[in-house]
Order: C-alpha cells, then structure tokens, then sequence
C-alpha cells in the first residue's frame, strides 16, 4: 500500500472564509464551533439529534467533479467531517444592494416567523431546496421541510412563502450560483491527497486520504470509530456522552460513494447517502422511492448512508428488511482482502454482527426485481415523516404461471433483535395458491418466526398484528383490489 502524505490539520471554507484548523476533538460538532469559536449563532441548537432542523447549515463538497450544496444538521455534524468542504450559514445569505436575500424576505412578507428560533433553520432549507428547484410543487416543498419543526408559525405560511421566494428574485444570479466556479477551484486545491491526523490517545481523529489508505488505517487502529453520515453517532456523543476516540471519517471518500448497475445488480457504496441512491433506487425499484422519502428529513437523508444504516445493526434500520427481501448480498473488507456474505446472515444477534476484526462495510449488491416479479415495503411509524420504524415489512414475489407461489421473501425490521426473514411464513405460501385462504392460513405462522418486544415506539401485541396486517395488505395489492390501499393527500386534493 503506497505512502500517503500526513496533514496535521482540516481544511474547509467557511462562507466567504478560509478555514484551516490543528486543534480539533474528535466528537467536537459543527454546530458548536460555529456558535463557540466564530460567534455565528443564526444556527441554533434545539434538540441535539437531527430532529428539529433549527441548526441547519448547507455544506458543498466536489462530487464527479461538481459542486453540490445540501442542508445537513449542523447539531450531529461532526466537524472533523467537513475537510474539504464549504459550509455557509445563514449569516452569509445576501440580497442585492444589501436587501435581505429572497428567501429571507419571503419568510418577512407572508408571516413566516414568530418566535424566530426555528426560523434560520427553515431560510436554510427552503434556500437549499430554491437552488436547485426555483418553482417546486407544494410536495416538493413539504418534502423539503420534513425535518424543520416550528411550534408557532403554523406551516402554510412558511409553505406560501416558498412558493413565491423566485419572484424575489433569480436563482441563477443568487451567490452562491454566482461563485461556484470560483469555489469549485478552492475546493479542488483543498484535495492534497493528505491523510488528516490531529491529536492523540482520547483527542485523536484521523481523516483517511483514499479508500486504501481507511483500510490501512483501520488494520493499526481496530477499536476507531467509523464515522459516516453521523446521524447514529453524532447521537451517541450528544445524548450519550460517550468517547468516540480514535475517530475515523469516512464520508467524504468518494471510492465509497460510487453507485451502479451491471446485469440487473445495483451496487451501492458504503458512503453512498439516502440521497445520493434515491434516484436510482426509486426509478430501477419504484418500492424504494417512498420509503426513502420517509427516512428522517433532508439533512438526515443528506448525511446519513446505506452502509451506515446497515453496519450498526439495528433492528429497525430501515434499509436491510428491504435488501434482505430483495436477496442483497453485503462486501465486507479487510485491508486488501474481501469477502461476500448475503446480507442476512450478517446479523447475528442483538448489537451483534459477522464484521471481523479491522474488516469494514464496504459495498451491498441489490439484485433488481424480476419482470412480473411484486414487491412492496411498508413502514409504520406513529407520525408519517422523520419518524423512526416501529415495524417495517418487505415482501418480494414471483408467482408460477398457475398461479401459485414459486418463490415469497418477507422480512421484517421492528420484530425481533436483528432484521429477520419471516420463514416459517413463506415456507405456509410457497407452492400454493396466491389467495385470501392462503395467506389467511400462512398467517398463523407469524407465532412460529417473531416474539416482538414492547417498548416506547408499539407494544408486542400491536406489532404482531400489523406485520400480519401487512401481509394482508401486501395481497390486495397483488390481486388488484379496487379499494386503493394508501392515499396522499396531494392525490386526494
């Protein structure tokens, strides 16, 4: 493995500024050193776990070679994670001639703000959302805002507000549209190819320079920290008060940020954020599409990544009951040495996995649905958006030219310690015919496959009856039922 060079310190921009830093603690937040050590307090802190949005900031970093700029939860951002990047607040939003930027003065005109504490938050989004859609339907603006919460204004005004920011003025003559071939040429005089390392024993964090270079790093350092996205560890650090040294961010290793597909396999990388799959996922799996749109809100899916969500473990991560359906298949690597498992049998047990020593996540493969194949993923949660899974159910189908079940893949998130493929249920349906008795009969195997637990999201007795209602529900889509099973209410507007 070739030497890399050593930089003992971050680089970034920060607005209009350049930033280089050698002091740096590993679980230090973006947000904090914004408000503490650059007196930039538009941001604010309201719930310290991606939640609410009051902190968001954008952050633009070079991908293929372009400049991209998306809000993220400046609250869970750990800020040895934006070398290289350009971070703008709300202090560095500017109209024409001085006046209040478009968005700014939107918000002003039609009531936007009353308390005012949220409201940096919301310019933020709205301002990310403006750039890259200048007239967005009445969806695309809610989608953008599912991760600001406001308890006073009320959202319509905040929604008419965004609907009229382009008649403020150009997106095209905004700054940051005005400067991004000019920031574009700083970012890419940042990217020395350096491995960043700062500090040591319980101060360390190390920023790997390439893909090689993480394993590397990770073979002399088994017990680091891999950061991501942060959105699972940024929690431990601010709600748990845990140590987190050595830390090792991997977010911005662009080798971990490929996706593609060969021979109806799409493979994601580890780095790959909800964001950067959607479109692919949502066109080549159209399932996908709305269950993606209900992972946290944009700053989360903005920072958040696939591999993350499925390296913790968790057993109501959203992507692996899905995948698992799907027949995924998980790369795991060990400096330069790989090895292919399929993705359920990499959870173990509860806080358990089949992740060796110093060996990493490194890509999952999802196979595309058959032609003629069905498949569906259901989340349920207490509130539809920026919720967490209470219990979420994936079906995957193909039926024999009679009728009958060749082949039925359920699995579920929410119903055990890990993720985990209902069995005994599918081993009830195959063979037989696709029908109400059928599956009326294969449900009475959910006792023989899942003991839920209770606790603060549903009780065990509401689990089990909705991942066998989920199953019921999965059959009316299948069979064309006339009732339609869920409708938005864009579509029923």
């Amino acid at each position: 493995m070739a030497a890399v060079k050593i930089r003992n310190e971050i680089r970034f921009l920060l607005n209009g500024e350049a930033v280089a830093l050698s002091k740096v603690a590993p679980d230090e937040m973006l947000l904090d050193f914004l408000r503490l050590r650059r007196s930039l307090r538009g941001s604010k802190e309201g719930c310290a776990e991606g939640d609410c949005g009051a902190c968001t900031v954008l952050v633009g970093r070079l991908a293929g070679g372009e400049l991209a700029y998306e809000s993220v939860n400046a609250c869970i951002r750990f800020l040895g994670s934006v070398d290289g990047c350009h971070v703008v607040t709300i202090e560095h939003l500017r109209g024409e001639g001085g006046k209040l930027h478009p968005v700014q003065q939107a918000m002003v005109d039609f009531h936007g703000s009353q308390c005012g504490f949220c409201t940096p938050g919301f310019v933020m989004s709205l301002y990310a959302l403006w750039m890259r859609n200048a007239a967005p339907s009445d969806a695309q603006i809610e989608k953008a805002l599912q991760g600001n919460l406001c308890r006073c204004t009320g959202y319509e005004a905040i929604v008419r507000a965004a609907r009229a920011i382009s008649s403020y003025g150009k997106a095209a003559k905004d700054p940051l549209a005005m400067e991004r071939a000019a920031v574009a040429k700083k970012l890419t005089a940042l990217k020395d190819g350096a491995r960043v390392e700062i500090g040591e024993g319980k101060g360390r964090l190390v920023v790997p320079a390439n893909v090689d270079d993480f394993a590397g790093v990770l073979e002399a350092e088994p017990k680091a920290t891999l950061i991501a996205g942060s959105t699972d560890v940024g929690l431990w650090v601010t709600k748990f008060m845990r140590e987190i040294s050595p830390a090792v961010f991997i977010g911005g290793l662009d080798e971990l940020r490929r996706i593609s597909e060969r021979d109806g396999m799409i493979s994601i990388g580890a780095g790959v954020t909800y964001t950067e799959a959607f479109s692919t996922l949502s066109e080549r799996i159209p399932a996908l599409g709305p269950l993606f749109d209900r992972i946290g809100g944009d700053q989360v899916r903005n920072m958040g990544t696939i591999g993350g969500n499925i390296a913790n473990g968790s057993p109501i991560g959203d992507t692996p009951p899905p995948f698992i359906a799907l027949g995924a298949t998980l790369t795991l690597r060990k400096g330069n040495e790989r090895r292919t498992i399929p993705l359920e049998d990499f959870f173990i047990a509860y806080g358990k996995q089949d992740r060796r020593p110093r060996e990493f996540v490194e890509a999952v493969d999802v196979p595309v649905p058959a032609e003629g194949a069905h498949f569906a993923v259901h989340k349920i949660t207490k509130r539809c958006d920026e919720d967490i899974t209470a219990v979420l159910g994936a079906f995957h189908l193909r039926l024999a030219g009679d009728g009958t079940v060749a082949d039925v893949r359920i699995a579920y998130g929410g119903m055990a310690a890990t993720p985990k493929r209902a069995k005994a249920v599918e081993a009830a349906l195959i063979g037989k015919a696709w029908s109400e008795t059928t599956v009326e009969e294969a449900v009475e195997a959910y006792d023989e496959d899942f003991t839920p637990l209770t606790d603060m999201r549903a009780s065990a007795e509401y689990r089990m009856l909705v991942a066998k209602n989920l199953l019921r529900r999965f059959y009316l889509e299948t069979t064309g039922a006339t009732v339609p099973v869920q409708v938005s209410r864009h579509e029923a507007a």
